[in-house]
């Protein structure tokens, strides 16, 4: 059976980015995709090494889950894989803008990450800047083509119920749907070079100070003479 997401690949690479399409993609799913109403972004916690190392697993699932387990796959290239049009299990119990079926109307991302975080929440892993771009791109992307807004793309953390059961993605979703807003409506990021090395400045030449003019030793009779009359020659 194939299944209705067909469009996605397709307005993704019309937003400038690369879909890499993972053979059967157009019949996997645990029956057909449903009205869709936003997208749902994850992290995959898998290794730390390689572009989407755990795509095997999005495709066939775990021992506890069956696959597919999301719709799109995120490589730390920034490359997308369609991994599947059909439904994927990624939303699992929850709620977002009155959404509860997350698997049936949210589109779900899963993008490698190891996705654990310090004391403080900050991500040990840095998401490289590629990838996130292409995170918020796709987001971008997927909203317009649907008629939503920014506040449709969710976290699975936002989305999860009971609240704490979910911490992916592990960034700032409020930040993220900001960028995400800005380029629905046309925002172009500045790209980021480094800055030239500054030049020296020469340092200032130091001023030699003008020798003296050498003077003749005195006469010491002279001198001698003019003690006693200073008129004297």
């Amino acid at each position: 059976m194939t299944y209705s997401l067909l469009w996605l690949p397709k307005v993704l690479t019309d937003a400038g980015l690369t879909v890499i399409e993972v053979p059967g993609w157009q019949n996997r799913g645990h029956g057909d995709e449903g009205h869709v109403l936003g997208v749902l972004c994850h992290h995959t916690c898998g290794p730390l090494h390689g572009d989407l190392p755990d795509l095997n697993v999005l495709i066939d699932g775990r021992p506890d889950l069956g696959g597919p387990l999301c719709n799109l796959g995120l490589g730390r290239s920034g490359h997308y894989y369609m991994i599947a049009a059909g439904k994927g299990w990624h939303a699992g119990r929850g709620n977002w803008m009155g959404i509860t079926d997350g698997n049936a109307h949210l589109i779900g991302i899963e993008a490698e990450n190891i996705g654990t975080s310090d004391a403080s929440g900050n991500p040990i892993e840095p998401w490289p800047q590629v990838q996130m771009d292409a995170y918020k791109r796709g987001c971008a992307a997927i909203l317009k083509h649907i008629g939503a807004s920014s506040i449709m793309c969710a976290g699975h953390k936002e989305y999860a119920l009971p609240h704490g059961r979910k911490d992916d993605p592990n960034f700032d979703m409020i930040m993220f749907r900001k960028d995400v807003a800005k380029l629905m409506l046309g925002w172009v990021p500045p790209v980021v070079e480094p800055k030239p090395s500054p030049v020296p400045t020469p340092p200032k030449p130091v001023p030699v100070p003008a020798k003296p003019i050498p003077r003749p030793s005195p006469d010491p009779f002279e001198t001698a003479a003019r003690a006693v009359d200073p008129d004297a020659t």
